[in-house]
């Protein structure tokens, strides 16, 4: 004969309370972003714009990850603190929202970054976005014009000076050449003689 054992309004009630929680703890945080994957250029800002919801306040982080590089952004509770590494202390901007603003990107700054929210009861989720950084082309070439210029005035500035060298010497040979002739001294005497006379 089978023998069952009816669970009591108790003990069902206990159950439910359990599933109730778990579900509720499941859900309880929701991250909410319209765009993951972000493409920007040097020098550019960029804005990871999510929208964090939970019960009770969230502890936000964001961390940077590439390759086997892995470093903590920062960590803040809306309305509490806010700490962000020394890193990036003058680039990064946090929002009570969770998102985050980096301000004169580089090209190191390229990678994967993953916001972690954590509620007050301990349950976590997080998610993540990538971030490619491209080199301006323009400012390569403005760089090149820049240069070519400087080193053109160099140029003529030291064409200039080697002109002005050669001036020089030529009029110091001309010089010592009269100097060194006796005969245009003389034949000058005589002529300033003959012009003294009546």
């Amino acid at each position: 004969m089978w023998h069952f054992r009816l669970w009591d309004v108790q003990d069902v009630t206990v159950f439910l309370s359990i599933t109730l929680y778990m579900c509720y703890l499941a859900g309880a945080i929701s991250i909410h972003s319209p765009q993951r994957s972000l493409t920007r250029s040097v020098q550019d800002d960029v804005f990871f714009s999510v929208d964090v919801t939970c019960s009770g306040v969230p502890t936000i982080q964001w961390t940077f990850m590439s390759g086997a590089v892995s470093r903590a952004i920062g960590t803040w509770q809306p309305g509490v603190y806010t700490n962000i590494t020394v890193d990036y202390g003058n680039r990064v901007q946090s929002f009570d929202n969770g998102s985050m603003g980096l301000s004169d990107l580089r090209l190191q700054d390229a990678g994967f970054y993953v916001v972690t929210v954590t509620e007050s009861a301990g349950s976590s989720k997080d998610t993540g976005f990538v971030l490619k950084v491209n080199e301006v082309l323009y400012e390569d070439l403005q760089y090149l014009s820049i240069s070519a210029l400087a080193l053109a005035c160099v140029a003529g500035l030291l064409m200039l000076v080697m002109w002005l060298l050669d001036k020089a010497y030529r009029k110091i040979v001309a010089w010592r050449r009269r100097k060194q002739m006796p005969g245009v001294r003389g034949r000058t005497g005589s002529k300033d003689r003959e012009s003294a006379r009546p």
